[in-house]
C-alpha cells in the first residue's frame, strides 16, 4: 500500500516537473510580448480584414495566451482602438485555442504528432471563422458593434483588457532590458 502511494506521488511530481518548465517559459514569453508590444501598434496592424492582418491577429493571439475573460476584454479593446472586427475575433479565438505554452506541454507529454494535430485543427478553425465572417458580416452590423463598443460600457473583466503596461521607447533590446519592462513583465 505504501509503495503504491509513493509511486503515485513520484509520478505526480514527475508530471509537475515536466509541465512546470514549458509553462514558465511560455508565460515568460507571453509577458515579454505583452510588455514590449503596445496595444496601439497591434491595433494598427489589425486594421483590415486582409489575410495578412488576420494571420498577424492569429499569431499575436496565440502568443498572448489569455484566459477566456481577458481574451474577450482584450479583443474589445483592440476593436475600440481600430482593429477590424474579424481581426479582433481571430485574436480572441487564437488566444484561447492556439496557446504556445500549452503547445509545449502537449509536445512534452503527448508528442509532436498530437501537437501538430492540435495546431492544424486550431488553424483550420481560424480559417473557417474568417470565411464565415467574410460571408455573413455586413458593414452595418460591424458599424453597430463598433458604436456599442465605443459607448465605453465596461464589463466585469474590462479592466484586465485595458491594462496596457507596454514599453514603447527605444530599441527592442533596450525596452526588453529596462527596469520598467522587467516590472511590467513581472505583473503578467
Amino acid at each position: 500500500m505504501t509503495g503504491a502511494i509513493w509511486h503515485a506521488l513520484s509520478v505526480s511530481f514527475d508530471m509537475f516537473w515536466e509541465i512546470l518548465w514549458p509553462l514558465a517559459l511560455g508565460f515568460l514569453l507571453s509577458a515579454i510580448v505583452q510588455s514590449i508590444v503596445s496595444r496601439n501598434a497591434v491595433a494598427s496592424a489589425l486594421g483590415s480584414d486582409s489575410p495578412k492582418s488576420l494571420a498577424i491577429a492569429c499569431g499575436l493571439g496565440a502568443a498572448s495566451s489569455s484566459c477566456s475573460y481577458a481574451a474577450v476584454a482584450i479583443a474589445r479593446s483592440l476593436f475600440r482602438k481600430g482593429a477590424s472586427f474579424s481581426a479582433a475575433m481571430i485574436f480572441e479565438f487564437a488566444s484561447t485555442n492556439l496557446v504556445f505554452e500549452l503547445g509545449l506541454i502537449l509536445l512534452i507529454l503527448l508528442g509532436w504528432q498530437f501537437l501538430a494535430a492540435e495546431f492544424a485543427g486550431g488553424l483550420l478553425m481560424v480559417v473557417l471563422l474568417a470565411i464565415l465572417f467574410r460571408l455573413t458580416l455586413s458593414r452595418r452590423l460591424v458599424d453597430r458593434a463598433r458604436r456599442q463598443a465605443e459607448r465605453g460600457i465596461a464589463g466585469r473583466m474590462e479592466g484586465h483588457g485595458e491594462m496596457d503596461m507596454s514599453i514603447t521607447d527605444g530599441s527592442f533590446l533596450r525596452r526588453l532590458l529596462s527596469g520598467r519592462a522587467l516590472t511590467s513583465i513581472s505583473h503578467y
